[in-house]
């Protein structure tokens, strides 16, 4: 176990983690040059299109130190605020972590949030400046604020760059010295922390597990704590790049596990392995619960495919633990699921996965942030609202708390009005503001979720010209002035296209959906009204008009009474077609609403 270490690396997003990571991997031989490519780590496509880590991926290093073999199991983490989850994960299976900070950009807000995710878990931290060979690169600044966030000495950040595998050697060689090896015993009752699962359609479940105690053998039973079910484990083994099956792995090493299991809600992450016949005593505490920040219905273009749709969510919640889901059924979409996500980032990304790996076309309703309402017939009921349609009758309500979080952003000093002005139109109150250097200033604001739901994220980028980086983490509920704004198509409410809004925005929130659908919807036979409405209070109006079609053309001269009547037909006719008629949405209409400010 001595010669066992396990690290992750952390950072803020685009920092050079994956490629870090590419060049520990080539250094230390554990992949050949015929598997050689960049971001090797990222094996979605959808990690490769976008330049983003989106899952954490173990992989197992051999590298020989003063004539002394020793393993390393690295965990690669993500670096987006969305998939925080994630890296929580990861740390909880290590013992040390890689900081990286990028030598041209400083340290960024997500830096800082990991860092403390890191420290709450007791992991030895190795800093590392990278991408020093830029030419834009400060590094002897970016040092000094390194040493200034971890209270270190300047000599033990390892200046590096990933690109050219500079500093490649100081690094492997810090991760032997200094990060701790694993402690645990192997005489003990086996005890391993699940931190990973995939689903493989050809062998089921695949469990990735890091044992604290005792040695799991191939062949022998075990048992998961928390669902209390007993299997077999069929084949054990490391994760190379590719998977290679062991006889035993003991304690402080990092595997995986196939057992056969074919239902995806028996393996839950976070759970505990162990024996039936000499079982532990104590589960492992595990990371953090995952609080799902943002909620949207997402329903199966044709209803036949609802189960389909289960199933596929159930897979991918194998993957991405950080996905919670609940059967839903809407009145205009039939039946579905009602979403919790971390984010807008996570939301477009699941919806992504779901098309791409299972061939699932879904229709993703509006996102909106979970709610506490009380009433006033009896004031300490809470009534949690996940979805608008949820919210009690206005007339009987005592009043709507709404969740709020402290935001942190990081900026350069010439962008601080326009990341002002941005976070005070949100409903932001700014309760701190500090010059890190004199060059970057943190502000924190105290604001609303559901205001940075829909755009915050990308308005924030234009505003600083993609300088602002940006964390949060939750306050708590306060009480807001909050009212349900719902859309009516042909004096029909579409319950997926309700939102509940801040009083003081309705009106103009309400005026440009009417506005964006009269744009998207396509033309009928009748006219459609789309309307806002606030309760029986309609608050904007906009037509859409008919396609008419001229039933006067045969009509050449004669009298004019013989026009009135065909057109008099046609008025009744238009009249019972608009009774009857059904209007359909068309998907982007349910995006378009998230685009407003567009």
């Amino acid at each position: 176990m001595k010669h066992i270490r396990n690290f992750c690396i952390i950072a803020h997003i685009d920092h050079g983690k994956s490629t870090l990571a590419d060049r520990l991997l080539d250094f230390t031989g554990a992949v050949s040059d015929r598997e050689k490519q960049d971001q090797l780590l990222d094996n979605m496509d959808l990690e490769r299109e976008r330049g983003i880590t989106i899952k954490s991926h173990a992989i197992q290093m051999e590298y020989t130190h003063e004539g002394q073999e020793y393993v390393l199991n690295l965990i690669d983490t993500p670096g987006h605020v969305d998939f925080s989850y994630e890296v929580s994960r990861s740390i909880a299976a290590c013992e040390g972590a890689l900081l990286i900070v990028d030598a041209a950009q400083s340290i960024q807000a997500q830096t800082i949030s990991n860092l403390y995710l890191a420290l709450d878990n007791d992991l030895e931290i190795i800093p590392v400046l990278n991408k020093v060979d830029l030419p834009s690169a400060n590094p002897e600044e970016v040092t000094d604020d390194i040493v200034d966030l971890l209270g270190c000495k300047p000599e033990e950040v390892i200046p590096a760059s990933a690109k050219t595998g500079l500093g490649i050697q100081d690094i492997l060689t810090a991760i032997i010295d200094r990060v701790p090896a694993p402690k645990g015993s192997i005489d003990e009752p086996l005890q391993a922390l699940i931190f990973d699962s995939v689903y493989n359609p050809f062998r089921g479940v695949e469990t990735y597990f890091r044992v604290i105690n005792g040695s799991i053998k191939k062949g022998q039973k075990i048992q998961f704590i928390a669902t209390e079910k007993n299997y077999n484990a069929d084949e054990i083994g490391t994760l190379k790049l590719n998977q290679e099956p062991k006889k035993e792995i003991f304690a402080g090493d990092v595997g995986y596990l196939i057992t056969g299991i074919k239902e995806a809600k028996e393996v839950k992450v976070g759970d505990t392995i162990t024996t039936p016949d000499n079982p532990t005593q104590n589960a492992i505490e595990g990371f953090e619960e995952v609080k799902p920040m943002v909620f949207a219905g997402i329903y199966p273009v044709d209803t036949e495919d609802y189960e389909e749709l289960r199933a596929s969510m159930e897979k991918l919640q194998l993957n991405d633990a950080s996905l919670v889901f609940l059967p839903e059924s809407s009145a205009a979409l039939g039946f579905g699921f009602r979403c919790g996500f971390l984010g807008m980032l996570h939301l477009e990304i699941i919806q992504e996965r779901l098309e791409r790996e299972f061939n699932m076309t879904v229709i993703t309703t509006v996102p909106n942030v979970s709610y506490k309402a009380y009433t006033k017939k009896d004031p300490d009921a809470v009534i949690m609202v996940n979805n608008p349609s949820d919210l009690p009758d206005p007339s009987g309500m005592d009043r709507v708390e709404e969740p709020y979080i402290r935001a942190s952003i990081i900026t350069k000093s010439d962008f601080v009005g326009n990341v002002m002005s941005l976070c005070i139109e949100k409903r932001g109150q700014i309760t701190n503001q500090t010059y890190l250097t004199p060059e970057r200033v943190e502000l924190t604001f105290d604001m609303p979720l559901a205001e940075i739901v829909f755009d915050f994220y990308d308005r924030l980028k234009t505003v600083s010209k993609g300088y602002a980086s940006f964390d949060y983490s939750p306050i708590g509920m306060r009480a807001s002035k909050l009212v349900k704004v719902d859309i009516l198509l042909n004096a029909n409410q579409v319950d997926a296209l309700s939102a509940l809004i801040h009083a003081n925005n309705a009106y103009t929130i309400g005026k440009k959906m009417c506005e964006k659908l009269r744009e998207l919807i396509p033309r009928q036979q009748f006219d459609i009204p789309i309307q806002a409405a606030i309760g029986a209070k309609i608050i904007s109006r906009e037509t859409i008009k008919a396609l008419r079609k001229d039933v006067t053309a045969k009509c050449y001269g004669g009298d004019i009474s013989r026009k009135r009547k065909l057109l008099e037909k046609q008025k009744k006719g238009k009249k019972k077609m608009r009774q009857v008629g059904n209007v359909e949405i068309p998907q982007q209409a349910f995006m378009a609403v998230l685009k407003l400010n567009d």
